[in-house]
């Protein structure tokens, strides 16, 4: 079944009503949202764009963007969002292992993409700007605008999205349309959202969080949205007003309760705040209580299996905790022999259910051996369970740092900074930060101390070569690293070194 379908339903059903208004004040009904999907799915087709093919936009958020999203799904093509911080390096990967049929970019990179698409020998190229203009769109005017939903099986891949790994090669997570459907409808009854319900709609969508969880949330209940470019508190708190719904990471939180304004208020018609894409800090879950009311409702996903665990809209929300599994996702702790871990014992965090990803695109290896023989997936974090069945993630086996709801992991930093002259070697780790959550310092130690790169050198070299979410807060320059005696660094060490870094 494609997961169109669903969305659908929702906008022919009152055509004319309003599905989202920009923080500008530009009004979409349902039917101006299909009409325009229908287009862009129109025009692709005619250009020869086939169900099962790629299509990779690095575009900033818009409503045209979204539509580029939908029109993916209706026709059956993979959709491929990717930051728009990425740079030329990251890419050249990209492109070369998703192999897509078309890429959509920013006018800006226009150049810079022409080259890469040429290299990959990608035939389509458009453009769409901030505002969503730009060749595509331009096209896509004279386009149909009716445009008969692809029949897909629910099997089919819906979406490719990328997480990098420990060896810093980056892998090709595979969503398809019944992952999308099962985990839109799991959240809608979880988190009780109807047709009433108006979300402000602040996150990036190119990744799970902004794209399928809020979404999936709004388009099968029939809600609406207040869409903004990204969060930004004077905003929110303009827009909160009127809003039943927010979903944001830790980080949108803690600058709300920094802004001196923010109070009850702007609360008044909020039934749920959300927070995801990184642990929320008990001290945020209590000081945002403390000043609004509110209890934030804190949840656990991954790119690679939508949402797993959830507070409870109608329970005891804990701080510090992501909640039980959600209903049709089977969690267990287990220590590293595949035995159950007892209640409050730390171990590895497995999933299992309709929710949970086909597998990561052309790594069939990869994919066997994140599984376990009675089919959970091994989610690399580290949780422990409480005799009321709530999960907390207490680390990650694997080191990823989440900055700003984002995930960086050390290698693709550490790879970049031993690229540089008189540079020996680095370890690049995640220490607490009052606004991102976690910070990325590097530290490094220089192969000639007499030439030895300063911390603004290494800043400047990996701004030039990495997304700026990657780029280390902090540079420490030392003689070596902390390692065992088995050689391995000792990356617990440098983390407890630092953790007051920021504080």
């Amino acid at each position: 079944m494609n997961f169109y379908s669903s969305i659908e339903k929702t906008l022919k059903h009152d055509a004319n009503r309003e599905l989202l208004a920009t923080t500008e004040g530009n009004i979409y009904t349902r039917g101006d949202i299909d009409t325009q999907v229908a287009r862009f799915a129109s025009y692709m087709v005619s250009i020869g764009i086939k169900p099962g093919d790629r299509v990779s936009a690095q575009v900033h958020k818009s409503v045209m963007n979204l539509c580029l999203y939908l029109a993916c799904l209706r026709a059956g093509f993979v959709f491929h969002p990717l930051n728009p911080a990425y740079q030329s390096g990251e890419i050249e990967y990209f492109l070369g292992n998703a192999e897509p049929s078309l890429v959509v970019c920013d006018p800006e990179k226009l150049g810079m993409m022409r080259q890469l698409a040429g290299a990959a020998e990608i035939e389509h190229l458009e453009t769409m700007d901030a505002a969503g203009n730009g060749s595509l769109t331009d096209k896509a005017v004279v386009s149909s605008e009716e445009f008969e939903t692809v029949p897909r099986d629910g099997e089919d891949v819906a979406a490719l999205l990328y997480s990098s790994g420990t060896t810093g090669q980056p892998k090709g997570i595979m969503l398809s349309h019944d992952n999308l459907r099962v985990n839109a409808e799991c959240l809608v009854e979880a988190w009780g959202f109807t047709s009433t319900d108006r979300l402000f709609h602040c996150l990036p969508i190119f990744h799970v969080h902004g794209l399928f969880v809020a979404l999936g949330c709004v388009f099968l209940a029939g809600g609406t949205m207040r869409w903004a470019a990204g969060f930004n508190p004077k905003e929110a708190l303009e827009f909160l007003p009127e809003s039943t719904c927010m979903m944001g990471v830790p980080t949108y939180y803690t600058r709300l309760l920094a802004d001196a304004d923010f109070s009850p208020k702007h609360c008044s018609n909020i039934r749920l705040f959300i927070s995801g894409s990184a642990p929320l800090l008990a001290q945020t879950h209590i000081d945002f209580e403390n000043r609004t009311g509110h209890i934030i409702l804190e949840r656990y996903g991954m790119t690679e299996t939508g949402m797993n665990c959830s507070n409870p809209l109608n329970g005891v929300r804990k701080p510090g905790a992501v909640g039980p599994a959600l209903p049709g996702v089977t969690a267990r702790v287990v220590d590293d022999h595949g035995q159950p871990c007892a209640n409050e014992d730390i171990g590895n965090l497995q999933v299992k259910g309709g929710n949970v990803f086909k597998g990561y695109w052309r790594m069939p290896e990869k994919t066997a051996e994140d599984f376990t023989a009675d089919g959970f997936f091994n989610t690399g974090d580290q949780a422990t369970e409480d005799s009321d069945g709530y999960f907390s993630i207490v680390g990650r086996s694997k080191d990823m740092v989440i900055t700003g709801g984002l995930n960086v992991y050390p290698k693709e930093v550490e790879d970049m900074i031993g690229q540089m002259e008189d540079v020996a070697e680095s370890a690049v780790i995640g220490v607490p930060h009052p606004d991102f959550g976690e910070a990325i310092v590097a530290v490094v130690v220089p192969s000639n101390p007499a030439s030895a790169p300063g911390a603004d050198d290494v800043v400047a070299f990996t701004k030039d070569r990495l997304a700026n979410f990657k780029v280390p807060k902090h540079v420490y320059v030392t003689d070596a690293l902390p390692r065992n005696t088995m050689g391995k660094v000792q990356k617990k060490a440098l983390r407890e070194k630092f953790s007051s870094l920021f504080n």
